[in-house]
């Protein structure tokens, strides 16, 4: 398991994922599913109200159903009675578990990214050229509107940790 934590300093979102090897066990848009699904009662309404097609979402739910030792959705196919979806106990305390989560990242980056930032060089991460002279390679200035758009993208921390470790940087 690799909780994942990344944050954007301008926007002050933390986000956090948990993996397991390659596939993300619960983030972001997978907690807002569930907490989609536990308002609304449906697959369908929780992909419109994200702006995922029902086929997404199912696919998420079945993801998720899979990936933890109880289902987190049960679900109910359509036909005369209607169908739906409901969080199962689990369901519901993963979301809240995550959201805690969330909140405490928020907590904890808050606090010390800007103290980061300021110790980056603003021009850090541009694309690398290669010096004909000496064959080194140094950051080039973006032109254009890629140099518009890297001035605006705010800074972003990905930091790693396993559980019960603190999170520490790449």
């Amino acid at each position: 398991m690799k909780p994942l934590l990344s944050a954007e300093l301008l926007d002050a979102k933390t986000r956090f994922r948990v993996q397991i090897k390659h596939a993300v066990a619960i983030g972001p848009g997978k907690a807002d599913v569930l907490q989609a699904i536990a308002e609304t009662g449906s697959l369908a309404e929780a992909g419109r109200r994200l702006g995922m097609s029902y086929q997404r979402v199912w696919s998420l739910v079945t993801a998720m159903n899979g990936d933890f030792v109880e289902p987190l959705v049960l679900k109910q196919r359509g036909g005369a009675a209607g169908g739906g979806a409901q969080l199962t106990t689990t369901g519901a305390r993963v979301l809240a578990i995550f959201r805690a989560i969330e909140r405490d990242a928020q907590r904890a980056v808050a606090r010390r990214l800007p103290q980061l930032v300021a110790l980056i060089h603003p021009d850090a991460g541009g694309e690398m050229a290669q010096d004909d002279r000496s064959g080194a390679t140094e950051p080039t200035r973006r032109r254009g509107v890629a140099a518009a758009r890297a001035a605006k993208a705010p800074p972003q921390l990905v930091a790693t940790a396993r559980p019960g470790t603190r999170p520490r940087l790449p």
